[in-house]
This record gives C-alpha cells, structure tokens and sequence, in this order.
C-alpha cells in the first residue's frame, strides 16, 4: 500500500492521529480486518505498530493481535515526506509473500539473499517463536540452513540473522559467523532490555 496507494494511506493514517486515545486504540485493536479495505489494514496497522507496547508484534492462538497500548505520550505514528520517499523507492520493486523455502525458485547466481527467521531460544522454554499461532519450529529452523546452503551453491550470496546459540551456530558451521551486538526493547524484564549478542551468518 505504500508502493500503490500512499496518499490515500496518509489520509488515513492522519484519521488515526487525530483520534489516537486509549479507547481508540482499543477500538482499533478490535475491528474485523477482514472487513476494511487493503488500505485501510495497512493504516492500521502501522498505526498499532507505532501505538503498542515497544512494537511488539504478536497475536493469540486465534491470530488475532492481543499487545496492550505504549505509555507514549505523543507517539510518532508516521512521517508524510518518509512514506511518499519509500513509495517512490519502491515503485519498480515486486513485493511477494511466501514460504521461505519457494526463493529456491527464484534465486539465481549472483543473487543477495537475506533471512530473519523468527530467532532461536537463548534458554529452553523461553522463546520468539510464538508472536504468531504458527511456530517456526527447531525443524524449521534446520530446513533454513538447508536452504542456506542450496543457495551458496547456486552461486548467491546470502545472509542471516539469529540469535547467539550453539545450535545456531552448528547449523551454520563452515560459515562466516559474526558476533554483533543489537539492542532489544522487548523484554519483560527492564533490567534485561539493551544490548545482547546475535550472530549474523554469512557465505561470504
């Protein structure tokens, strides 16, 4: 909706400032997507992503989003002049949605391939896989690395992220493994937000 129709998405992203309140927002949280337009899913949700809890992304067994509203007090929902500059950006780009392993179908040598696979747990019983009713399993996350590698040898080169574990990084062994340090906002714990160590993978 960026790409096709950002000013009617900018109307009705400024709607969602002008009324932007705690009944509001529940109100928002509550509609029938199925029901608005594509348009009108788009605004709300980049307007809940900007108004929710450190813009968590997450949704109940039924798919439906369930994170409580940010204490901001006057929260940067959206930049006009940011969103018509993406637009443009992507006006040559062909946008699609699909299971990872179908970029086997596409790539080709000399591709860039990047993946952000839900991350693995740091500690069992403890995980980032369940924001959405569809896990992305140990086996998924195996499958990826196949997949990985199926692209290194087409001749791609292909980048991943993940979190800091040895599971991760024995999937990945053979690989260039960068230890970087990313900053994390989500967390229950306060004292447990900041910096922590991801891995990013790469075959070249």
């Amino acid at each position: 909706m960026i790409r096709d129709n950002v000013e009617e998405l900018i109307t009705k992203l400024k709607q969602h400032r002008e009324n932007h309140s705690k009944d509001y927002y529940y109100a928002i949280r509550e509609l029938k997507l199925e029901l608005l337009s594509k348009v009108e899913r788009a605004s709300v949700f980049i307007y809940l992503n900007k108004t929710c809890f450190n813009g968590l992304y997450r949704v109940n067994s039924k798919g439906k989003f369930n994170v409580p509203m940010g204490s901001y007090k006057n929260p940067s929902i959206f930049q006009e002049d940011d969103l018509r500059e993406i637009s443009k950006i992507l006006k040559n780009v062909k946008i699609l949605r699909m299971h990872f392993e179908k970029v086997l179908n596409y790539a080709k040598e000399g591709d860039f391939i990047y993946f952000d696979p839900p991350y693995y747990p740091l500690q069992k019983g403890k995980n980032f896989t369940s924001y959405t009713k569809d896990n992305f399993s140990e086996k998924d996350q195996i499958r990826l690395s196949e997949v990985f590698r199926e692209l290194d040898k087409k001749g791609c080169k292909v980048m991943l992220s993940n979190s800091d574990t040895e599971f991760i990084k024995n999937l990945y062994k053979g690989y260039n493994i960068h230890i970087v340090k990313a900053n994390r906002m989500i967390n229950c714990d306060a004292a447990k937000r900041g910096p922590i160590n991801e891995v990013v993978v790469t075959n070249y």
